[in-house]
């Protein structure tokens, strides 16, 4: 499948708050409510379009364990775009956002695209974390920012989606150096005019869950 742009990811956060289940629900369309844990990193890909544009999405999913956290660090580098996942259930992963995007800002592109996002918003009646506070952080932070749910689907394409478009944006506003493969940008090759972006189907390398 050929297609103009490709955009690398990366999933981060604390263990347990659904970054496996996201990919798995975007790139597989179910949820699995197995809790394997991550071990180091797995992969994912998904072909999108974005401005009638096929843009091949290749996402990594990270282990939250503290233990990978220096396998992890190598993955940020060449990454366009972030996921930055806390669990609305549970405070202590809203509270350790911080450490994480100080990871991120010192090892990856400075103009990466991080959306953070508070999954398992279908759990709303277990809430520890306000949706408000999670705007806040992601506007004192500069972040894109979604509620969502790994269960139910809800916001999980905008979510992948939504940062595919900044990074589009950031492009055409001349932000990266697509020439230049550590921004995590490739430029597709060879697509005949007029093809289409649809969906390749593309299977995620995992079953686990909420890593």
């Amino acid at each position: 499948m050929s297609y103009d742009y490709l955009f690398k990811y990366i999933i981060i956060g604390d263990t347990g708050v659904g970054k496996s289940c996201l990919l798995l629900q975007f790139t597989d369309k179910r949820f699995q409510p197995v809790h394997d844990l991550t071990i180091g990193v797995e992969f994912g890909a998904r072909m999108v379009t974005i401005d009638a544009r096929p843009i091949k999405l290749q996402i990594w999913d990270t282990a939250g364990q503290e233990s990978f956290r220096s396998i992890t660090r190598s993955y940020y580098r060449g990454a366009a775009g972030a996921l930055l996942v806390y669990d609305i259930t549970r405070r202590e992963t809203f509270n350790h956002l911080a450490s994480w995007l100080e990871d991120a800002r010192q090892h990856a592109n400075p103009n990466m695209s991080i959306m953070l996002i508070g999954n398992k918003c279908d759990l709303a009646h277990r809430r520890a974390v306000t949706k408000e506070e999670g705007e806040q952080f992601a506007r004192e932070n500069g972040l894109l920012f979604l509620e969502a749910s790994a269960r139910t689907a809800q916001n999980v394409e905008e979510a992948f989606i939504g940062t595919a478009g900044k990074i589009l944006q950031n492009i055409q506003e001349g932000v990266f150096d697509v020439s230049n493969e550590s921004s995590g940008i490739k430029v597709g090759y060879g697509r005949p005019q007029g093809a289409s972006g649809a969906r390749d189907g593309t299977v995620a390398q995992r079953v686990g869950c909420c890593s």
